[in-house]
């Protein structure tokens, strides 16, 4: 990639990946006020809130992350499998993105509930708590994925020790003398 490509690709990334956590801070908030709200009219605006904040803003954040954030190390010298913090970062959130997508059937089913009036059987409080943990879950996976790009801890990966000693400048200069 060109400087300028990088900076902008990283930069959407940024966006994207931070935007992703703030959209599930949010989702948060409102998963909260469903499950503990006494006001028989929060709940079920929550519910609905949140089906429309998921498909809206998580989800469509969340791809953005992670198709930008391959994007960002498949074209520059971090790579995908060359440092263990790359991979983990990115094997976080394929699994955050899975599971996301595995939670917007139960806030679909949550909102169609709030819409009809049935939030108040058992079956869907224990729902509505479930949703409380997946959220405060995807928030503490974001955050650890967030410190694994700021700190980026030391350590390659066999493949990116293999890439490392393939180019070395030694080498180079043997390759390329007489």
């Amino acid at each position: 990639m060109t400087p300028a490509l990088r900076r902008f690709m990283l930069t959407a990334h940024v966006v994207f990946s931070v935007g992703w956590v703030g959209a599930v801070i949010s989702f948060l908030v409102l998963a909260l006020a469903g499950l503990i709200s006494q006001d028989p009219e929060t709940a079920p605006a929550a519910y609905v809130a949140m089906n429309l904040t998921g498909w809206f803003a998580i989800v469509p954040l969340a791809f953005a992350s992670l198709l930008t954030g391959l994007i960002q190390s498949l074209g520059t010298e971090w790579g995908l499998f060359r440092h263990y913090w790359v991979t983990i970062k990115f094997l976080l959130t394929v699994f955050a993105t899975v599971v996301l997508m595995v939670h917007t059937q139960l806030i679909g089913l949550l909102a169609h509930a709030a819409a009809n009036g049935a939030l108040n059987s058992t079956d869907m409080g224990a729902a509505r708590g479930q949703l409380v943990i997946a959220a405060g879950a995807g928030l503490a996976v974001l955050l650890v994925i967030t410190a694994l790009s700021i700190y980026k801890p030391r350590g390659r990966t066999r493949y990116g020790l293999r890439k490392q000693q393939q180019y070395t400048p030694r080498q180079q200069q043997q390759q390329s003398s007489p």
